[in-house]
Order: structure tokens, then C-alpha cells, then sequence
């Protein structure tokens, strides 16, 4: 059993010993990140107002033991609401696809940060455009049910993994939204031992000056150093790095539509654990309605995963104190 597998099956046993029922656990963006939605723009949209592709690909992981149904429900799929970012009139699409079976996620494209290639592989179970229809504003849509089987089985996460890919497929307003694994159609109920994780993550910041947020990558233990990249922070702030090695490095920040990529080694006690990267707001004034992207990579140029809830729990940084042996003072 792989380290990874055995995290993920240990926070499965803590839920269930613990009774832990936290609705907000398979939400994402998941409460303890403090990120308020995800974002996507239509197909016409500048690349400087915080959405480098638009597209967004997050994988749903189902425990190998679950085989009751699961749903993935989607909070404010359609655009023109109260949460979206208008520019003019609303015109845009934006399409939702759920992917199951054979190469879902193994394929590499799928796996890569750039919607190319075959990233939208394995077998198209639902898919639906949304545009400026009311019906969904502030509300719930749900695909499903899908049964647990008609993912793909992937050993080393102990479970069989769903793709959801959000597109914008046309015009150019911001679409904001969130996402739940649930077993309910109606509720958002979660997936014991469930998780969700992406590769390239692009979000809206608080409105909040005092609000810090945060997010999970995975180093596992081939990962000796790694690449984080952020896109359009736009001087909102800073960027920092924690893990159980590093207290709070400092990331060097990208201005509008640029990209700025900073390189951090990897010890061994980072590696098979999280770290974690923290988004502190600008204190002096206000940046309103920020959208930013955020990926990281390792020394072979693979992404690495951000999981919504933290393989190994959330870092905490632990100094490694060296010691030292005093002798008796020997006598002349």
C-alpha cells in the first residue's frame, strides 16, 4: 500500500472513529481554505482579468469502498447573477462535463495544467451549457447519480476517480461557482473517505483586507524540488509558502497577465506530505473581485495535485533543533 493510500485511508478511519460530520469537508472551495469560488470566463474574456485558459478540470475521488451513488453538484452554475463578473452585457457560456472510465485521469493530458491534447479523456457521462438563465442563480444544480463503479480505479489513491471539466465556451463574462461531492441529489451530504483535488487552481480572492487564504499541494516522496507559479496577483498582497520544513517563504508576485514562477527545494521531511500556500490580502487598500491561477510543479515538470482536504492534515512547521551531547570535563 503506497503512502499516499494509507494517508487517505487514515482520514477515512479518523472521520468515522471521530463521528466527524463536517458539511463543508468535500466542498469546493473547502471552508478551511477561505476562498470564497472558483472562476471560469468565456471564451472571449482578456487573459488579464485572472483566468489564464478558460478552463478549469477537478477530479472527484469516490473510496474504493463507497458504492452507494455519488453527486456532484455545482452552486451558481449559470452567469448573470449577483455573483458573477459582469463586463457589458451578459453573453457568455459555460459548459459542464462529467468524465468516468478508462483513462479519466490516467491519461496525461488530464493531468496537465494546459486544456490540451486529450484532456477531456475517458467516457462522457453529462454534460450541460449554462448562460444567463435565473433558474440556477444562488442555486443548486446536480449531476447524478453516477455509480461509484463508472469511475477509474486508481491503486495509488485507493479509490476510483470522476473528471469534471468547466469550459468557457463563448462570450466574456466571469463565471463564479462551487462544487460539492455529495450522496444526496437534494443536500450536500458527504462522501466518507471522499476528496477532490485539481492541478491548475483559479480562484476569486476576498473582498476582505483581514482575510488569508490557503491551499494544498502533495509532494510526494519523488519530489526533491518544486515550481509554484502564480498568474494576475495584481499587488494584492503576498504569496507564502509553509510546510513541516518551511515558516512562511516568501514568493515573488506577478503584475496584471503576467506569470511569475518561484523555485523551492523539497527536503525529506517535506516530501509524502502537503504543504501549504497562503494568499495574505493587501492591508493598505483594497483590491476588489481579484481572480488568480495558481499551479506547482515538480523537478520533472509534472503538476502536482492541490487536494481540498490536505493528505496528512494541514502542516504545521516543526524547526529541526540540532542537539548535542555535553561530557563531563576530564580532569588533568
Amino acid at each position: 500500500m503506497t503512502k499516499i493510500k494509507i494517508f487517505i485511508f487514515s482520514l477515512f478511519i479518523c472521520s468515522v472513529l471521530l463521528k466527524t460530520t463536517t458539511v463543508n469537508a468535500q466542498a469546493v472551495p473547502a471552508a478551511e481554505e477561505n476562498i470564497p469560488y472558483l472562476v471560469t470566463f468565456g471564451a472571449d474574456a482578456e487573459t488579464s482579468w485572472g483566468d489564464d485558459d478558460f478552463n478549469q478540470i477537478y477530479f472527484f475521488l469516490i473510496p474504493e469502498n463507497h458504492t452507494e451513488p455519488v453527486y456532484f453538484r455545482v452552486y451558481d452554475p449559470e452567469i448573470g447573477g449577483m455573483n458573477d463578473e459582469q463586463k457589458g452585457e451578459y453573453n457568455t457560456k459555460v459548459n459542464f462535463s462529467v468524465y468516468g472510465g478508462f483513462e479519466c485521469w490516467s491519461n496525461k493530458d488530464a493531468q496537465n495544467i494546459d486544456p490540451v491534447g486529450k484532456f477531456d479523456s475517458g467516457n462522457l457521462l453529462a454534460s450541460v451549457n449554462f448562460d444567463n438563465d435565473p433558474k440556477y442563480d444562488n442555486d443548486w444544480y446536480t449531476f447524478g447519480p453516477f455509480n461509484p463503479f463508472e469511475g477509474e480505479m486508481i491503486e495509488k489513491f485507493g479509490g476510483r476517480v470522476f473528471k469534471v471539466i468547466v469550459t468557457g465556451k463563448s462570450g466574456d463574462d466571469g463565471n463564479l461557482y462551487r462544487f460539492f461531492l455529495s450522496t444526496s441529489s437534494k443536500e450536500n451530504k458527504e462522501v466518507e473517505g471522499g476528496n477532490v483535488f485539481t492541478y491548475e487552481y483559479t480562484f476569486r480572492l476576498s473582498n476582505d483586507m483581514n482575510d488569508i487564504s490557503q491551499i494544498y499541494p502533495f509532494a510526494d516522496d519523488r519530489t526533491i524540488s518544486v515550481e509554484v507559479t502564480n498568474f494576475d496577483w495584481d499587488n494584492d498582497g503576498y504569496i507564502r509558502i509553509n510546510s513541516v520544513a518551511k515558516n512562511g517563504m516568501l514568493c515573488d508576485l506577478s503584475s496584471e497577465n503576467q506569470w511569475i514562477r518561484n523555485k523551492f527545494p523539497i527536503s525529506d521531511r517535506e516530501k509524502n506530505s502537503s504543504l501549504e500556500i497562503q494568499f495574505i490580502k493587501r492591508r493598505t487598500e483594497l483590491v476588489k473581485n481579484n481572480n488568480v491561477v495558481i499551479s506547482i510543479k515538480n523537478q520533472y515538470g509534472e503538476a502536482l495535485p492541490f487536494f481540498s482536504i490536505p493528505i496528512g492534515g494541514v502542516p504545521v512547521y516543526t524547526p529541526k533543533i540540532k542537539m548535542k551531547a555535553i561530557g563531563k570535563k576530564k580532569k588533568n
